[in-house]
């Protein structure tokens, strides 16, 4: 049985990655910051598909917390077969609205944590000629607006760049970029959602799926979904002008209330 290790699993689309991997088979190292969550989280799924889960509590934010998943990973004698870099969170409030200290803190989660623990993941997996890493993103990536966005596009870039360095070992490196999922993101955030069309929202578990077929695949990016495709066909095609200020728009309209 192969290993599977998922940040930010208890909530939102770290957990729908959990629920679909396990009933695929996969024993899963759960990683959090809340133990309590993890523990529940890793008998449910024991005791519904026999599978073996471990749990990590860490806070990917702090030093301790990276090096604390960094080591698990390269653990030789328990290998970890697919990594799914899933944690991640928005700050309410526009460039210089926000605290420094907050902006630093989410790019140490979205940049330094995704590229030390894919590094650590990568690195180990090359050597045993196989393996995969699925790096969270946004379709944020692609509109020029906030620090959110912009460290989304990093990992959207990263991602990109890693995969075609480790062509032919063996190792596949996927950015997975939704748009609106119901998940705990936007709450934690104090973001309003009551203004977001209905039609923008995507169900966790159908874009996992979708995620982990795309994968297979060899893709290096994923836009799980026909409708956010279409957009960001637009979004290539339009001007980077025109698109900065729609962009900025649309964030006053569906962002943080």
């Amino acid at each position: 049985m192969t290993t599977a290790l998922i940040t930010g699993s208890t909530a939102g689309i770290g957990a729908a990655f959990a629920r679909r991997l396990a009933a695929q088979g996969h024993n899963l190292v759960l990683v959090a910051r809340d133990t309590k969550r993890l523990g529940e989280q890793a008998t449910e799924l024991h005791d519904r598909h026999g599978i073996e889960a471990e749990v990590l509590a860490a806070d990917l934010s702090t030093e301790e917390g990276i090096a604390a998943v960094e080591q698990r990973l390269g653990d030789r004698t328990h290998p970890v077969d697919l990594l799914v870099n899933n944690a991640g969170f928005g700050n309410k409030g526009r460039y210089l609205e926000v605290s420094m200290a907050d902006e630093l803190t989410m790019l140490k989660v979205h940049i330094e944590a995704v590229l030390r623990l894919t590094s650590a993941a990568t690195e180990s997996m090359r050597s045993r000629g196989r393996g995969g890493v699925i790096n969270v993103a946004s379709v944020a990536a692609f509109v020029p607006r906030g620090t959110y966005g912009a460290s989304k596009a990093w990992v959207v870039h990263f991602t990109q760049g890693a995969a075609r360095d480790l062509t032919g070992s063996g190792v596949r490196l996927m950015a997975l970029c939704p748009g609106f999922v119901r998940t705990e993101f936007h709450q934690r955030a104090g973001m309003g959602t009551d203004n977001i069309p209905g039609w923008m929202w995507l169900d966790a578990d159908k874009l996992v799926a979708a995620a982990l077929a795309d994968l297979a695949r060899g893709k290096t990016v994923s836009v799980p979904d026909p409708r956010y495709k279409a957009l960001m066909g637009v979004v290539k095609l339009a001007p980077r002008g025109l698109l900065g200020g729609v962009s900025s728009r649309t964030g006053r309209k569906y962002g943080p209330q």
